[in-house]
């Protein structure tokens, strides 16, 4: 079903590398997922993505479930026949999206699930731990994980105990929820909550610890300032199982990722490179931190510039185009934009994933995490 190798560490922190072994094939670790939310990349297709080394894809069971539905899929064979991806695939709960996309008042939480409306038309929906899982079954990802209540980081701390009884009382629910057909092919991954609270990030995660799920996904962690985050990250790993995987859920700044990888995170997912590329920014190893390592090729100086748009990248856009072609197609509102510009954005994430396990193989890793960082 799932089997986690690790294969190096780095000498001054938790950082590693591994090999995470699941049904559909196996990716090295630390790995950046990209988000096909709506069982697609936007603007890329399957080989393009295999070409800029992705190795596995994020889908997201709150919109497949609404649509095309998850019968639809089912009858298709599953994800991985759907959509023509014959690598690894991981399904999130479905519970962020049915909280974030609506009006808080519109969402109503009870201890057996969550009651919310349709962002396409309104239409009232209920999710449980037992719907959640049964709807990931149907999908048929390789990693599916627990349905929990995503809390604000910076909810007060009465209302973050009261939320981790219900999480944590979700996640042995979506365990027995399992069927015995999916044990055999799916792994269920249990999400630690907690908000910003140290002591309730040490909690959930032991907790989850007890039910022995085969990994693990860090929830709700999209708090200012950074250092507050960083230090709820630290504590959620710390006090999980060294020799099991971790994920950090909708995390993929470049800054994030080494500070995850520091603290012992296995993978990332993002709709970074996507969303942002669709608008025109470029993320670039030629840009700092102050630009949080991107620049935007829509800006008129670039509309003579011949040069890549990244000098150090040798994906297929960067060696076959150049900035005053992506600019020009953007504002010639050429569909050609939105699948180039994405394409080297997921390349340079690839790209730095594979720098980073490098480093961490060659005990290099504190070194490029200050020259990234600089």
């Amino acid at each position: 079903m799932l089997s986690f190798k690790i294969k190096a560490h780095d000498k001054k922190s938790r950082a590693r590398t591994g090999i995470l072994s699941m049904s559909h094939g196996k990716i090295e670790t630390p790995a950046f997922i990209p988000c096909a939310t709506q069982a697609s990349l936007k603007g890329m297709t399957p080989d393009q993505a295999k070409e800029c080394n992705t190795q596995m894809f994020m889908v997201n069971t709150y919109h497949c479930y609404l649509r095309p539905t998850a019968d639809v899929i089912a009858r298709a064979g599953g994800l991985h026949k759907f959509m023509n991806w014959d690598r690894p695939i991981m399904t999130d709960s479905g519970g962020f999206q049915a909280f974030s996309l609506n009006e808080p008042k519109l969402v109503k939480i009870t201890s057996n699930g969550v009651e919310f409306r349709s962002h396409i038309d309104h239409s009232k929906h209920f999710f449980t731990p037992e719907s959640s899982i049964a709807i990931q079954e149907k999908l048929g990802a390789d990693i599916m994980f627990a349905f929990d209540e995503c809390t604000k980081f910076d909810a007060p701390k009465e209302y973050i105990l009261e939320s981790l009884k219900r999480t944590h009382n979700w996640a042995e629910r979506c365990k027995t929820a399992q069927t015995k057909k999916s044990k055999s092919s799916q792994a269920l991954y249990g999400i630690v909550q907690g908000g910003q609270y140290k002591d309730l990030r040490k909690q959930s995660a032991e907790f989850l610890s007890t039910l022995n799920f085969p990994g693990h996904g860090i929830g709700s962690i999209f708090g200012e300032p950074k250092v507050a985050s960083y230090e709820a990250l630290k504590h959620s790993v710390e006090a999980l199982p060294e020799k099991k995987p971790v994920h950090f859920l909708g995390i993929g700044a470049v800054d994030d990722i080494f500070a995850g990888v520091e603290l012992g995170v296995d993978t990332f997912d993002c709709v970074l490179p996507t969303r942002l590329g669709r608008v025109g920014y470029i993320f670039s190893s030629q840009c700092k931190k102050e630009t949080k390592w991107r620049y935007r090729v829509t800006n008129a100086k670039f509309k003579n510039d011949f040069s890549p748009l990244d000098k150090n990248c040798d994906c297929y856009v960067c060696t076959n185009f150049t900035k005053a072609y992506i600019h020009h197609l953007y504002k010639a509102n050429e569909l050609l934009f939105y699948t180039l510009a994405s394409y080297h954005n997921l390349a340079f994430f690839n790209n730095l994933m594979k720098n980073i396990r490098d480093s961490i193989e060659n005990d290099s890793f504190n070194k490029l995490k200050k020259k990234w960082l600089r």
